[in-house]
């Protein structure tokens, strides 16, 4: 016997299957099934963001806790040390050539030239535990406050508890003074028979600690020294020198 629920005859006599009843709870799953919510993107994004911002917070914290702590070591380790200035001694000077030469036969000329040739020898006294480490070193030498020439003598490095000894070679060819003092040279040349001369440098040095160099102090060098151009040598010498520690 056929169900009374699967067919009615409609108003004409004819027999149709009813179609089932719709599911409210299906019809409104369908109804939504194509919105999605549009937050979850934006949160994750800012998330990443903030990730990646906190990351670079504590690398940075990181690396400036490392340099501090570097820092922090090497500074205790120089307190430890406690170093000392280098010392500097002018040892000899070697007068190879001195020439004066005047245009003007008159007691008082307007103009004279001073070529002259000199080796100065230095001992470098370091009296750390540690080494050190020199720069190029510049040495002028001067007349009455005027410049002559200039040497130079390259860098180096120097064993702790140590001596070594500095040679600076200053050459100046036929440099012209004028006037007041192409007189007092020739004066000074001729009567008196010597002639006084200033040379001034600056010494660069680095205390090195564990392969890492301390900031650079400078040695100032003055030396007075006096020359007698009739037996081309040295009467005379004094050395001033000015050293900060580190």
């Amino acid at each position: 016997m056929a169900s009374s629920s699967s067919a009615r005859p409609t108003a004409n006599g004819d027999h149709r299957p009813r179609p089932p009843p719709s599911n409210p709870s299906n019809s409104n799953s369908n109804r939504h099934q194509h919105y999605y919510p549009t937050t979850s993107y934006h949160s994750s994004s800012s998330s990443s963001s903030a990730s990646f911002k906190g990351c670079c917070c504590c690398l940075f914290l990181l690396f400036s806790f490392l340099a501090l702590l570097v820092l922090a070591v090497v500074l205790v380790i120089i307190l430890a040390v406690k170093p000392k200035k280098p010392q500097f001694d002018l040892q000899q000077v070697g007068v190879q050539y001195m020439g004066i030469n005047s245009p003007d036969p008159n007691p008082n000329p307007t103009s004279a030239s001073l070529s002259l040739n000199i080796r100065m020898l230095f001992s470098a006294e370091n009296p750390n535990k540690v080494g050190i480490k020199y720069g190029e070193s510049r040495f002028t030498v001067m007349y009455r406050g005027i410049p002559l020439g200039k040497a130079s003598v390259p860098g180096f490095f120097q064993q702790a508890h140590s001596v070594r000894e500095v040679v600076a070679t200053i050459a100046v060819d036929r440099a012209n003074l004028i006037q007041a003092d192409a007189a007092d040279l020739i004066r000074d040349a001729s009567l008196n028979d010597r002639v006084e001369l200033r040379v001034l440098g600056d010494v660069g040095a680095k205390i090195r600690v564990l392969n890492i160099d301390s900031p650079g102090v400078q040695v100032s060098v003055d030396c007075a020294i006096v020359i007698s151009p009739r037996k081309q040598s040295l009467t005379y010498k004094q050395c001033g020198f000015d050293g900060l520690s580190v």
